[in-house]
């Protein structure tokens, strides 16, 4: 039982984690000082997608499982198990990885344009 809650609460911190990734810089606005936070968030992130980084989260779970006598997650990952195919279809992943990365610029032009804006002295 143990083993099976600590599967399940890995994946819940991975999944926002991932949220975290996709919408971290739009949090930065609010709260300038977790901007470094996002970077890392995702640097890390994009590495596990586009690099093939290890991630220890994904490690975790599927160890959990495995003691829980559960299956363990496909070699692919935590994406490909929960969300590529499920929320959104195999076809679209290429869609999908390109909004994010929009979105993640998004955040982050927002964000400098915003600190810009703080930076510039009102004119009279």
């Amino acid at each position: 039982m143990l083993f099976r809650l600590l599967a399940d609460a890995t994946a819940a911190v991975h999944l926002a984690f991932v949220g975290y990734v996709v919408v971290g810089g739009f949090l930065a606005w609010r709260w300038p000082r977790t901007r470094w936070l996002h970077l890392l968030a995702f640097g890390w992130g994009f590495g596990t997608v586009l690099i093939g980084f290890d991630c220890p989260l994904t490690y975790l779970e599927d160890w959990a499982r495995r003691r829980a006598g559960q299956q363990g997650l496909p070699p692919s990952g935590f994406i490909d198990h929960y969300l590529t195919g499920v929320i959104y279809p195999d076809s679209a992943l290429t869609l999908v990885r390109a909004l994010v990365a929009v979105t993640v610029l998004v955040s982050w032009a927002g964000f400098a344009w915003r600190l810009r804006d703080s930076r510039t002295p009102a004119r009279r």
